[in-house]
């Protein structure tokens, strides 16, 4: 695909080397229209040292499963079935679904052996404390430092996400920073407590090309320098071609596609994860973006059968808009896709290939 150039690392884990699992995850909004399934039996896992993206429009509960990890699901939504757990190697294994919210271990998890870069930076910044307050904050908290240990720390910290002049920035406040400066301090703040895992929702929203592209190289950076494992929460194909390894596409809290990000780049077998490669600028002769039509629905009024028929080119009347939602189904090795018409539409592009 021209528009985009992919990460074609070809590590291949071994099953101990899974750091998250989260196995059927549905999380409802309880409203006066009933229980809304904004997430709706999501499963994945996350390796060590590997990236894994979720990617779609907004609406589709990435954000919300990247909140249920950390049981933060703002009220009125809760987790009502299925499991997270985390493979710790400092903590061991942890249900994190199974932690009362006046565990102990819920307090190591957040912020500790997982962070979340948040996609506002001045709504995840406090105003009325400085950049260094905050991060000497975690720093303390989590890595058990004194004040005095925490300023320096705290500056090398900044010193190591790019922010130039770092001894100055820290005694400043969000608001005298401009945005690509907030999110480095942001990023400074969640790896504070050199965590497992790092959540990154929509790290680059609002900021300019330039500094998006210094942003997602830190990222990927920093990635590489500590290990960690990240969980990548996007809109943009061209970003998880950039920055992940594997990935996994949501529609109406759903995962309609999942698999290495190399074989989904390169042969993508659902109808939305093909629209969406398409609605890449440059991605189709003559320039001319090709949308997707329509929009995600409301969940007060989710289609029956398949969530996406509505907006579908390759849609069947009485097939693809009966039933249930189409199952996660594996067609290759590490790559699945729910959609009852994958393998004809597999064919149809074998055939437009020239493969027998």
């Amino acid at each position: 695909m021209s528009a985009i150039q992919s990460n074609l690392t070809d590590s291949t884990p071994t099953e101990e080397d899974v750091l998250l699992s989260v196995e059927d995850l549905c999380v409802n909004f309880l409203t006066e229209q009933g229980a809304l399934p904004a997430v709706d039996g999501v499963s994945f896992a996350i390796k060590r040292g590997r990236t894994l993206a979720l990617v779609g429009e907004s609406g589709c509960g990435k954000s919300v499963t990247g909140y249920a990890i950390l049981r933060l699901v703002p009220r009125p939504g809760r987790i009502v079935r299925g499991r997270i757990v985390l493979s710790s190697r400092r903590a061991g294994v942890i249900d994190l679904t199974g932690l009362r919210e006046d565990d102990g271990r819920l307090y190591q998890l957040r912020g500790g052996l997982v962070s979340m870069i948040f996609q506002e930076p001045m709504t995840a910044l406090s105003p009325v404390h400085t950049v260094g307050g905050q991060i000497s904050e975690a720093l303390r908290l989590h890595r058990g430092m004194t004040a005095a240990e925490a300023r320096p720390a705290g500056v090398d910290l900044l010193r190591k996400v790019g922010l130039a002049a770092p001894e100055r920035r820290f005694d400043h406040y969000p608001h005298e920073l401009s945005g690509g400066m907030r999110q480095r301090a942001i990023i400074a703040m969640a790896l504070a407590s050199n965590p497992e895992l790092l959540i990154a929702d929509e790290p680059t929203t609002a900021l300019d090309v330039t500094t998006q592209a210094q942003i997602l190289g830190l990222i990927k950076s920093l990635q590489r320098d500590l290990g960690c494992a990240v969980l990548l929460i996007t809109h943009d194909f061209g970003v998880v071609a950039q920055m992940a390894d594997d990935v996994a596409v949501m529609y109406l809290g759903r995962v309609v596609e999942r698999g290495r990000v190399r074989d989904v780049l390169r042969h993508p077998r659902h109808p939305y994860t093909q629209g969406l490669l398409r609605s890449l600028p440059g991605a189709n002769a003559g320039g001319r973006l090709a949308a997707i039509p329509g929009a995600v629905p409301s969940l007060t009024a989710v289609p029956g059968g398949c969530g996406f028929h509505p907006r579908c080119p390759q849609a069947q009347a009485g097939r693809c808009d009966r039933g249930g939602a189409p199952v996660l189904r594996l067609l290759a090795p590490d790559h699945a896709a729910a959609c009852v018409r994958a393998e004809e539409l597999d064919a149809c592009q074998a055939r437009e290939r020239g493969l027998p």
